[in-house]
């Protein structure tokens, strides 16, 4: 039998100090301190100006080029894109670097197709250069990509990697010549469908032996450049990059994370073909992504600096380094800390692990010899603990969306122009959460038995991530074992004595340093939209740091009555406190975050016209159409006869058919032998279109296809859809786009032509926004189709 549970609240907490209001404001300041030291680490360094020492980066420099590359949409195959890419060969040259234009037509890499069933190719132009080196183990490629999408100029994305590369080439070249050969590849329709980089990885000469691949991107205006994704098995690629990179901002639970979505960039179709590398971007002011705001003038330059400081750093690690030998049997796990990036190798993740619930339970077990506790307190402390860790994700969805009943403008953009408001009432929500929820239950259940419960969860969370995510482990287990520490320290020091404040102080500093950034980096990686994973993380952060929280809360100690009633009333003033700023930040953001000329609200239109019949309609994908968008559309419904378009329902309004021409659609030769039937056709836009497609009647089934010389994978018969079989092509030539199906003898085919261009300024009905209303950045906003159907 273990000693008797002592009766006062005060004997069951870790710390009981004999000046509380000064422990808790000394605690406090502690983990503030920290918190900014992380902030600031996290921040991006000064810019430096066009005249700094020429083997350095400077943003100044490559400014000059983002102004050159972003005067105005340029997407694959427009004559925009013509001249940016001359501008980008002309840097090269002027280098004196070998530079060639890789001239083809790729298929897509990801998934980022309009064709359901069927397959996806461009026409691209990538511009490569490459740097000889004097022994090379391998060779390093710097990609970033040179296009833009149609509705805007690309000023970040992807100016700020092309650029970027560019004044990497420019240093460089400018110094003594590398170990291993590096490759600059500006690629070509990455917005379209990653065809330019699934050309360069899959066919070039440069590219046959693989390598060691630096992908830059850009999904927004600012913040800090994150290096969020990696090639497998990446501790040794971890390691230079923690050595080489002066601004390394990373963590293995990004790289996790990203695995398991949906989303592509250039870098995906590096990692199917083998190549070891790294992708990095930044990605905060994510309001202007792919619309007309994406300009020069909406970079912070600082950001641009960071992407060059690390591009250069490891281009020249990876340069002199014996390439051969960076391949390991593991990945890395890895997060920012103040001054650099701290890393163990991934076998270590799951002992850590083990051994941080095997702490919290010999912390469990001496906190109850030493009758602070009980395990019936036990039990309850770590059944109410999942409280928070449950309604802090909650809440912070139903606050956005009382934020967007009242400006539903939000609904259609990655995140407000003017986010920092929101995301600091977010985190005052969890706060609010928290303290309420400890409130409530610490006299009731004991400080002790509350703090214990909290690591238990983050313990058994680290066990569970091990397994299944093991590179967000780190995440809760290191906070789990300092805490578990830092208890059983406070536990053989004296009660009343400084020493349990500066152990659970310590621990919750550590708590801090690896919980924080993943806080601060969630809101802009994930939106608002999705702010709960952020709230999440900052209740384990709460959790975590217990011990200095029970700090905030005056001790009754045995009295009762009022002054013990005073007590748990001041007790939850931070709950109050908490709570109120959270409406504060929220009520800031909605007056300082208003949609005017300079933050338009966003809104999507496309018009689609049907040359065979006459039927002209306009098209949204709002969900709930803006006042303007609301002037052309209205019900939903789905557009079974715009194949490219999806199968999703959108809101359609009826429009006068303009007299625009489809493509035309010849056959070139229609030939049965034996059970099969080869058709070719020619599909040839009447008019300069971004993008050209053909489908088949879902009814027929298409055995294999070739597209302008390539081979490409056949579909089954999709008789629940009009049209099943499709082929994509972005960039059409002039030519057209021939085609050749191999279908079932004796089936007659329905064959379905369209084409999309930009701009809807020319449309019969179409009036111009006004300067409150902005362009949603969708790959489709302001698209022009016209289509028809040809039967066989």
């Amino acid at each position: 039998m273990g000693a008797p549970l002592p009766t006062r609240a005060a004997d069951r907490a870790l710390a009981r100090p004999r000046r509380r209001p000064l422990a808790a404001v000394a605690a406090l300041a502690a983990l503030l301190a920290v918190a900014a030291t992380v902030s600031y680490d996290l921040a991006t360094p000064d810019p430096r100006p066009t005249d700094a020492p020429a083997g350095e980066f400077s943003a100044g420099r490559a400014y000059e080029n983002v102004r050159a590359l972003a005067t105005r949409p340029h997407p694959a195959g427009s004559p925009a894109n013509d001249q940016t890419r001359a501008h980008v060969e002309g840097v090269l040259r002027g280098l004196g670097l070998e530079t060639t234009v890789q001239d083809t037509v790729a298929e897509e890499a990801g998934q980022l197709s309009g064709a359901a069933a069927g397959a996806t190719l461009a026409r691209v132009r990538n511009v490569v250069a490459r740097l000889p080196g004097t022994d090379p183990t391998g060779r390093v490629f710097l990609v970033a990509h040179y296009d833009s999408v149609q509705s805007g100029p690309g000023g970040n994305d992807d100016a700020a990697g092309t650029s970027t590369v560019l004044e990497v080439a420019r240093a460089l070249a400018a110094g003594p010549r590398p170990r291993n050969d590096i490759v600059f590849v500006l690629t070509d329709a990455e917005e379209a469908c990653l065809c330019g980089a699934s050309a360069f990885a899959s066919a070039h000469p440069l590219a046959a032996d693989g390598g060691v691949v630096l992908n830059l991107e850009a999904r927004g205006s600012t913040g800090p450049v994150i290096m969020f994704e990696t090639s497998r098995d990446n501790a040794g690629l971890v390691d230079v990059f923690g050595r080489a990179a002066p601004h390394p901002v990373g963590t293995s639970f990004a790289v996790e994370i990203y695995r398991a979505l949906p989303n592509d960039t250039d870098f995906t179709a590096f990692l199917d073909r083998g190549f070891a590398g790294l992708n990095s971007a930044y990605i905060d002011g994510g309001a202007i992504y792919h619309t007309p705001l994406d300009t020069p003038a909406a970079m912070d330059r600082a950001s641009l600096q960071q992407h060059g400081d690390n591009a250069l750093g490891l281009a020249r690690e990876f340069g002199r380094a014996d390439l051969t030998a960076l391949r390991s049997g593991h990945d890395a796990t890895y997060f920012p800390v103040p001054g650099g990036l701290a890393r163990y190798p991934g076998w270590l993740v799951l002992p850590l692990a083990l051994l941080a619930l095997a702490a919290v339970a010999a912390l469990g077990w001496l906190a109850r010899r030493r009758g602070r506790t009980t395990y019936g307190r036990l039990a309850a402390g770590f059944g109410l603990a999942l409280v928070p860790i449950v309604a802090a994700p909650l809440a912070a969805p139903l606050l956005w969306a009382g934020i967007t009943a009242v400006r539903p403008g939000y609904a259609e953009l990655l995140d407000p122009y003017r986010p920092t408001w929101y995301r600091l009432a977010v985190v005052a929500l969890a706060a609010a959460v928290l303290l309420t929820w400890y409130a409530l239950t610490r006299r009731r259940v004991g400080p002790a038995a509350l703090a214990i419960g909290g690591l238990g969860w983050l313990a058994v969370l680290g066990v569970v991530l091990a397994v299944l995510v093991p590179g967000g482990a780190y995440l809760t287990t290191l906070p789990a074992l300092a805490g578990a520490l830092a208890g059983l320290a406070a536990l053989g020091l004296r009660l009343d004595g400084p020493g349990p404040v500066v152990a659970a102080t310590l621990a919750g500093a550590v708590a801090v340093v690896v919980l924080l950034p993943t806080v601060v980096l969630l809101f802009p990686a994930l939106g608002m939209a999705m702010g709960g994973v952020a709230a999440l993380f900052a209740a384990l952060l709460g959790l975590a740091a217990l011990p200095v929280v029970d700090l905030l809360h005056p001790e009754a100690g045995g009295q009762r009555g009022l002054v013990a009633l005073r007590a748990r009333r001041a007790g939850a003033l931070p709950a109050v406190a908490a709570g109120l700023a959270a409406a504060v930040f929220a009520g800031v953001g909605l007056s300082v975050d208003r949609f005017d000329a300079a933050h338009p609200v966003p809104t999507h239109l496309m018009y689609a016209l049907d040359a065979g019949t006459g039927q002209a309609r306009w098209l949204s994908e709002e969900a709930d159409p803006q006042p303007w968008t609301a002037q052309y559309v209205d019900g939903f419904a789905e557009v079974p006869d715009f194949p490219l378009l999806g199968e999703a329902k959108v809101r359609v309004g009826p429009a006068q058919a303009a007299n625009l021409p489809a493509p035309r659609l010849e056959i070139l030769s229609d030939t049965p032998s034996g059970e099969r039937r080869t058709l070719r056709v020619r599909v040839t836009p009447q008019r300069p279109v971004r993008l050209a497609s053909l489908h088949v009647d879902g009814a027929t089934a298409v055995e294999s296809a070739t597209v302008n010389g390539r081979q490409v994978a056949g579909g089954p018969a999709a008789e629940n859809r009009p049209w099943g079989f499709g082929v994509v092509f972005h960039a059409p030539p002039p030519e057209g786009i021939d085609v050749t199906l191999v279908l079932r003898a004796g089936s007659r085919p329905m064959l379905r032509v369209t084409d999309a261009s930009d701009g809807l300024d020319a449309v019969p009905g179409f009036r111009p926004r006004p300067a409150r209303v902005g362009v949603v950045g969708s790959h489709s906003s302001e698209m022009l189709a016209v289509a028809r159907t040809y039967p066989l």
